[in-house]
């Protein structure tokens, strides 16, 4: 099985670092350029930068923010929040960003991700989705941070978004996040079963086992989290040895 990647997330607002129980109650968690920093030293493997009122603001991700961070890392580093073309993307790659990560616009303009994977590989282009599953049990993608549910069926919209070029998809339960109760593994197995591109689990890691029964599962490429990090709850260089004892392969 291929090493595994640990993803801290930066959700920005303001300029600053904040995080909320299932996608409310908003609070500060720190600078975004020292958390980035401090986690390219720690061992992460990769970072997630994003501007989460973005497009619900209607503005453009902060690319001056991109810019800044890019210098304090050496590692891969995805930025998303009111990417809406090619142009937007063009300026945020420039600035420093890796990869990007688009999700509501992407929805309203699925030939979106078409052009992005065209015009800098899918290897840069990572489709977020945030999915809610209803009493019915199916899961539906919402869009705007989580606010407005839209007719689209998670597995269904995963596959249209790997067909059309994304690398990677970055999913995030709105059922599981901020709840520490563990990832949304079922949800990344129904993924898994039809999608040949890296998935990207989101939502729930509140202990280090959390990390190591997501990851053990071969459909789960990377786990993602934010307040565990943010808060010192989990340091990485500790999660990452834990993981080795548990038999899953990080990258070092």
């Amino acid at each position: 099985m291929p090493a595994k990647r640990i993803i801290p997330c930066l959700d920005i607002k303001d300029g600053r670092t904040v995080k909320g129980v299932n996608f409310v109650g908003i609070r500060d968690a720190g600078d975004p350029i020292e958390l980035a920093a401090q986690y390219a030293q720690q061992g992460a493997d990769e970072l997630v930068f994003l501007d989460i009122t973005a497009t619900v603001e209607g503005r453009k991700t902060f690319a001056q923010l991109v810019k800044d961070i890019a210098k304090e890392i050496n590692i891969p580093f995805a930025v998303g929040g009111g990417i809406s073309s090619v142009a937007d993307a063009e300026l945020l790659l420039r600035n420093g960003a890796d990869k990007i990560s688009v999700n509501s616009a992407a929805i309203r303009n699925p030939q979106l991700i078409n052009d992005l994977a065209a015009a800098f590989g899918d290897q840069c282009v990572v489709v977020a989705i945030d999915g809610k599953e209803d009493e019915n049990g199916t899961w539906h993608v919402y869009t705007h941070g989580g606010r407005n549910k839209t007719e689209l069926e998670v597995v269904a919209w995963a596959q249209e978004a790997q067909e059309r070029g994304a690398g990677e998809i970055l999913m995030t339960s709105m059922n599981h996040d901020g709840t520490k109760a563990g990832f949304a593994i079922d949800l990344c197995q129904q993924l898994g079963a039809v999608l040949r591109i890296p998935i990207i689990a989101s939502g729930g890691a509140g202990t280090m086992a959390h990390f190591s029964e997501a990851l053990s599962e071969k459909a789960i490429d990377a786990a993602l989290a934010a307040s565990v990090f943010h808060y010192g709850e989990i340091p990485i260089p500790d999660l990452k040895a834990y993981l080795h004892q548990t038999g899953v392969s990080t990258r070092i």
